[in-house]
């Protein structure tokens, strides 16, 4: 082999070319072999905070590399580009044809990767989920609105906190009534932190936060910390 050959291939090695994932599917033992892809959307699928990618990469086993590729992929499939699937060496190479722009994307938010619907739909979905056969709230439903109002922004984690109780689906409960709302995330774990609406403030008949009342001396020994800090 000439040298020039071999300084050609290795110029080609580190090029600046996309990375690729030419690796045999996911195998999972019990599980059928998996589409890297595949894989990757089905926990971004079922994941409440957003997902970085060192995270994605340890649930999946593949280097970073290959999953910020996957991610690439997937976004340019729901933009309406060519159908995500991960390339591999025991797959014939085929021609990649146009998709379906979906309604929802996928967005970096806090470091991590989050399916949401796309602006234009922003409008259709509030009135849908707004609309609601019952207006009635459970009893740990209205304690953890009541911890947002007086606490917010918060996480999801230090609402679970305060109340000594798993959240998750009654945080999905109040934001499908519209009453809160991710209003940031958290500069250092990335973590999603909540807010109450307008439609809150209706339902309670005030125009402002500061209408409600102090809460701290309406619990046993004051509950210090709980109450809300006014600027």
């Amino acid at each position: 082999m000439t040298t020039e050959t071999s300084d050609a291939r290795e110029t080609a090695a580190v090029g600046e070319g996309p990375e690729v994932s030419v690796s045999t599917p996911l195998d999972v033992p019990g599980q059928p072999r998996l589409d890297l892809d595949r894989a990757l959307e089905a926990i971004l699928f079922i994941a409440d905070e957003p997902q970085s990618l060192v995270h994605l990469a340890a649930a999946v086993q593949r280097p970073l590399a290959e999953v910020r590729a996957a991610i690439a992929r997937l976004r340019a499939d729901y933009d309406g580009g060519a159908p995500s699937g991960e390339p591999r060496t025991d797959a014939g190479e085929s021609a990649p044809a146009g998709g379906i722009r979906r309604a929802f994307e996928l967005r970096e938010v806090g470091g991590g990767w989050r399916f949401y619907a796309r602006a234009e739909y922003d409008r259709l979905i509030t009135d849908v989920v707004t609309v609601q056969t019952s207006t009635r709230l459970s009893q740990a439903a209205l304690e953890t609105l009541a911890v947002i109002a007086y606490k917010q922004p918060i996480s999801r984690s230090s609402i679970a906190s305060i109340r000594a109780v798993n959240v998750d689906s009654v945080v999905r409960t109040l934001l499908g009534r519209g009453l809160i709302t991710e209003v940031d995330t958290d500069e250092e774990t990335g973590a999603i932190l909540y807010g109450t609406t307008d439609v809150l403030l209706t339902n309670l008949g005030v125009s402002s936060l500061d209408e409600l009342p102090p809460i701290s001396p309406l619990l046993d020994g004051g509950q210090e910390g709980f109450e809300r800090d006014h600027a």
